[in-house]
């Protein structure tokens, strides 16, 4: 199997966001960065393929040269190769997904099957699998637990209230996945040092005029207040009803 995973470098998760003075950009000068962890979940599905059917793992992302730190990480994870479609401009989900389309069209591999997040750790725009799966015209299943591959075919299971949807669809395909499909192995520093010294092609996506404004960025507020503890045995139950009947949730 021929099989692409499209991962995207983010600030790390859990850490304090603080905006630029113009409200344009996330401060980056004291964070870290890392993948998202849908993606990580994508990177693994696709190891675990590869590994049960034979094939190749190629990891794109879209960004800037800093994003072939991410790059570098999925293959310490088991990526075969990389590729990074290096921007610096801002290209909102329909730019982003226009180029990782083109990259798939012009690719000397033909790939079976394409691995998304199904949202960045960022944005949570839900939109650029889904987009790129127009663009190329493949089916598209999202928000996906499950997946099994056999026979040219492939079955992925979502979750949903009170059970699950199966869907099954030829291929190629797009799937956006969740995390909890799998657990992400956490790579070896052996496999770290290859990373380091492995290739990464370079290709430079067509300039894209965003069809979106950005505004401003807020920071969700926070809220800092103790925690009230209702009580430690069954007495506290009609307190918990009383809190829930106020919020109206009963």
């Amino acid at each position: 199997m021929e099989i692409l995973t499209a991962i995207k470098r983010v600030p790390e998760t859990g850490a304090k966001i603080v905006l630029t003075e113009d409200k344009q950009d996330i401060d980056t000068s004291s964070l870290g960065f890392t993948l998202s962890p849908h993606e990580e979940c994508a990177i693994e599905e696709g190891v675990q393929l590869v590994e049960e059917h034979g094939g190749n793992v190629t990891a794109l992302t879209l960004g800037s040269e800093d994003a072939t730190e991410q790059l570098r990480s999925a293959i310490a994870m088991g990526a075969d190769d990389g590729i990074l479609l290096e921007s610096d401009a801002e290209r909102g989900p329909v730019g982003t997904a226009t180029a990782i389309a083109e990259a798939v069209a012009d690719a000397d591999a033909d790939f079976d099957l394409l691995l998304f997040g199904n949202e960045s750790a960022d944005t949570a725009n839900h939109q650029v699998g889904v987009r790129v799966a127009e663009e190329l015209d493949l089916p598209c299943v999202t928000g996906i637990k499950e997946i099994d591959v056999a026979d040219g075919s492939l079955t992925a299971r979502r979750e949903i209230p009170g059970g699950s949807e199966v869907y099954e669809v030829d291929l190629p395909a797009v799937v956006t996945v969740k995390e909890g499909l799998n657990e992400p192995r956490y790579p070896s520093m052996r496999a770290k040092m290859q990373a380091r010294k492995a290739s990464v092609a370079h290709d430079e996506p067509a300039a894209h005029e965003p069809d979106l404004e950005l505004v401003e960025l807020e920071v969700p507020e926070s809220d800092d207040s103790p925690a009230e503890i209702l009580g430690e045995s069954p007495d506290a139950a009609d307190e918990a009803v009383d809190v829930l009947e106020e919020l109206e949730v009963l």
